[in-house]
């Protein structure tokens, strides 16, 4: 069932969806779905807490962003916010962005030759409203096969990892490394496409999708 009370603007060119985000994964995302999108990313402080977990991480984080995006929903005017957060979770510990090379050859080598999670929070805040009518989590597991120090050192070497939590891009030359997917691909790309479309739909904010 849709919400009740007025109905929402429907994205359109001339009232776009404001994402929240500076991630181009997102961006790209959205415009494959033909989705008029405008991006203003918000500046939060992303720093885990002691002794938060990953869900309790990615929840307090998207609550920032959306709550900062607020603020730019009327400049100029959109049909609504999404927000969203990607974690590369293993052994309960949230792997981010690696700070350089070595870094992100270590991330590597706790990922292959076993599975980890990687979960993707997002919320959808309607025009004109405060709090979010639509936020889950998300969450598919990836196996990578065993790799070489060397075949990780010339991967990271390639810089492609350099901006993406786990320190790899499923979409890209990291795909070598990864044998089974179990859930949703565009969610480890970043953003679950299947599940927000459904939830703009489902808010009245996308008509006569696709």
């Amino acid at each position: 069932m849709p919400p009740s009370g007025p109905a929402p603007a429907v994205i359109s060119s001339a009232c776009p969806l404001l994402l929240g985000s500076g991630s181009p994964r997102r961006r790209e995302l959205l415009e494959q779905m033909r989705i008029p999108i405008l991006v203003r990313a918000p500046v939060v402080d992303e720093r885990e807490l002691p002794g938060e977990g990953a869900q309790a991480y990615l929840s307090r984080i998207v609550t920032a962003k959306t709550q900062a995006a607020l603020g730019f929903q009327e400049s100029p005017k959109s049909a609504g916010i999404l927000c969203a957060d990607t974690s590369v979770v293993v052994d309960g510990a949230i792997l981010g962005k690696p700070g350089d090379e070595a870094e992100g050859a270590d991330m590597l080598a706790r990922l292959v030759g076993r599975s980890h999670e990687v979960m993707t929070r997002y919320a959808i805040v309607v025009a004109g409203e405060a709090r979010a009518r639509a936020e889950q989590t998300v969450v598919t597991r990836v196996q990578m096969r065993d790799a070489t120090d060397v075949e990780l050192r010339r991967y990271v070497a390639t810089g492609e990892g350099s901006d993406k939590a786990g320190g790899y891009a499923v979409q890209g030359i990291g795909a070598f490394l990864i044998t089974r997917i179990e859930g949703s691909y565009s969610n480890v790309v970043g953003l679950p496409i299947c599940e927000v479309v459904r939830d703009l739909v489902r808010l009245g904010l996308l008509v006569e999708f696709p």
